[in-house]
């Protein structure tokens, strides 16, 4: 493909060179560059790609795009543009053939409920023949190929990539999580939108490397509603009309307030033994009975969502149903049979705004004892620390603090820095720092009727410390557990 065909969306200066120049593959890391290549010179929160423009060029690079001047061999382009991450999205959909005009995407933003939304909104249209792709949290999915997330919203030219893949199995809708990250990152810069969604907003992502305060985290989230056709947003959200002030896309509400265009009534908890969950009625633009196999009132937020997505693709109300009562989705409020006597639940809360939703959720159930295990992630914000201890600490029985991912940090640290918060309250709590230890007593201790909730991990698979992931599945945890304490039981 010709430098001017990858450049046809952007505006630029030609510094040296000539765009006629063909372009064999598109990279933005250095390391990847070869003969033919265009390298997109990206500033990283770590590392500044115009630092290794020498070494691609040196490499074969026959381009590069740039911010700023670099000293680059005679031979070579050189392109300037305003922001190279904004160029390389555009580049990116162009080197694919934009695979996303070729389909309908989704985009799902907010600070909880991403996951779970996505989930439900592709099980919802895959059981009316829809092909559906996913990119988010936990993974893509790609046809039958299932691949690991590293972002929730990946790099751009990994979006394109995947796009063009999905568009080759021959899908006709892809439903993705836009993170406020990869919204100001312009990670999802030029993806034609055809519905954005907007959960709920709460003080997350604030920190170094995140967002520089509250007010810039909200104009991220917006963005996508500068980006799509069509918005469906939360309406019982505090923040609702800032996310949305300048919104440029026709909009649509759920929630239970009167005044929202989809609203949910009649809320009812069903609990028996091994289950969980919630059923209401929907009314407003929709009308149907609704229930689902994942407990409380966010659970309804999020079927809500999908619903009002699916009425646009005229899903017969028997199959939204259907598929709502059937969804799973992997480290949301997952169930891990453990006991006959008490309940063992797998979630990703991971701040305090979704750890309090959830332990207010777990608790409407009326358990015997509400126990929650949680640990917090090193290097990011201390405040998190501090207002999920305090969370835990008013709401649950019993809180054991545990260790997450402790990065670069000591895990003794975060769990001093978690007792701050938890020692505002009356709590009572246990410090156990090897995660599996903290779920050996969870188990050890439980009780007839307790709920016990292992929060923070979810469906992650390792635990990082000093930069390396090793492999730490909580579910094979729990089986090694068990396992110990049945040949225990038989010495």
């Amino acid at each position: 493909m010709r430098l001017d065909k990858l450049l046809e969306r952007l505006d630029y200066e030609v510094l040296q060179g000539s765009v006629d120049t063909d372009i064999v593959t598109l990279v933005n890391d250095s390391r990847e560059a070869e003969k033919g290549s265009a390298f997109v010179c990206v500033r990283g929160a770590v590392s500044d790609g115009h630092n290794y423009a020498a070494d691609a060029a040196a490499k074969g690079a026959a381009a590069l795009v740039v911010e700023r001047e670099v000293n680059a061999p005679e031979d070579v382009t050189v392109i300037l543009v305003k922001d190279t991450r904004y160029a390389l999205a555009l580049m990116s959909a162009a080197y694919y053939g934009y695979p996303a005009e070729k389909m309908k995407i989704i985009g799902v933003t907010g600070t909880k409920g991403k996951t779970t939304t996505t989930y439900m909104v592709k099980s919802i249209l895959e059981s009316t023949g829809y092909k559906v792709g996913l990119i988010g949290t936990i993974e893509a999915i790609i046809g039958e190929k299932h691949i690991p997330a590293g972002n929730t919203t990946p790099e751009s030219c990994t979006i394109q990539k995947y796009f063009s893949q999905m568009a080759e199995e021959g899908c006709d809708i892809v439903v993705m999580e836009a993170s406020s990250q990869g919204l100001m990152l312009h990670r999802t810069a030029g993806i034609p939108f055809e519905i954005g969604i907007f959960t709920n907003l709460g003080k997350d992502h604030i920190g170094p490397n995140e967002h520089s305060d509250f007010e810039n985290y909200k104009q991220c989230k917006g963005l996508l509603f500068r980006q799509c056709r069509l918005g469906i947003a939360n309406a019982d959200d505090r923040y609702f009309r800032d996310v949305l002030k300048n919104a440029t896309c026709r909009v649509e509400t759920f929630g239970f307030s009167e005044n929202a265009d989809l609203r949910a009534e009649n809320i009812k908890l069903i609990s028996r033994p091994g289950y969980l969950g919630v059923a209401y009625h929907a009314s407003g633009i929709m009308d149907l009975d609704v229930e689902i196999d994942i407990p409380g009132r966010f659970s309804v937020y999020n079927s809500l969502t999908a619903i009002a997505v699916c009425r646009h693709f005229q899903v017969p109300t028997e199959k939204i149903k259907k598929a709502l009562r059937e969804v799973k989705v992997k480290g949301r409020i997952e169930r891990v049979p453990v006991s006959d006597e008490f309940t063992l639940l797998i979630d990703y809360a991971h701040n305090a705004m979704s750890l309090e939703n959830l332990l207010t959720t777990l608790r409407e159930y009326d358990p015997g004892r509400l126990v929650c295990l949680f640990g917090c992630g090193g290097n990011r914000s201390k405040d998190r620390r501090y207002e999920m201890g305090e969370v835990s600490g008013r709401l649950a029985d019993l809180t054991i603090i545990t260790s997450d991912n402790p990065r670069f940090e000591e895990p003794q640290a975060i769990i001093d820095d978690i007792k701050t918060g938890i020692e505002k309250t009356d709590g009572k709590y246990v410090e156990i720092c090897g995660r599996k230890d903290a779920i050996r007593y969870a188990i050890e201790t439980g009780k007839p009727g307790d709920v016990i909730i292992l929060a923070g991990k979810g469906h992650e698979d390792y635990q990082e410390i000093k930069g390396i992931k090793y492999p730490m599945d909580e579910r094979v945890l729990i089986a090694e557990i068990l396992e110990e304490i049945k040949e225990n039981a038989k010495v």
